[in-house]
């Protein structure tokens, strides 16, 4: 039987709204096990030769790798941005009750 692999995918929001949304979708469809969303925060970044700083929203999402594509498409079906930052980062290593966890809160919904 083939390792599980996850991974934890980040972006960031405008509005909190639109995170809670967000979050609030992946965890209803199954395409996330949890989800923290931390702001007020700052980003600075130039954009469109601009500099901007605007507060954000991050959203640190906990899946498998096999739900990443599903993920990213409903991250951009969502959000306000015209490009969003949606990045994967590997988990390395993690506690096996808790990665368990995860891998059951991400199970297609065909239960």
């Amino acid at each position: 039987m083939a390792m599980q692999t996850y991974i934890q995918i980040q972006t960031t929001c405008a509005q909190r709204e639109i995170a809670e949304k967000i979050a609030q979708h992946l965890i209803n469809n199954h395409l996330a096990a949890c989800i923290q969303i931390f702001g007020p925060i700052t980003s600075i970044y130039r954009w469109q030769e601009q500099i901007e700083s605007p507060t954000e929203w991050l959203l640190l999402i906990k899946t498998i790798e096999g739900k990443y594509q599903e993920v990213e498409a409903a991250i951009q079906q969502l959000h306000s941005y015209e490009v969003p930052e949606i990045i994967a980062l590997p988990v390395v290593t993690g506690s096996a009750d808790y990665l368990n966890w995860v891998t059951q809160e991400c199970r297609s919904e065909t239960v």
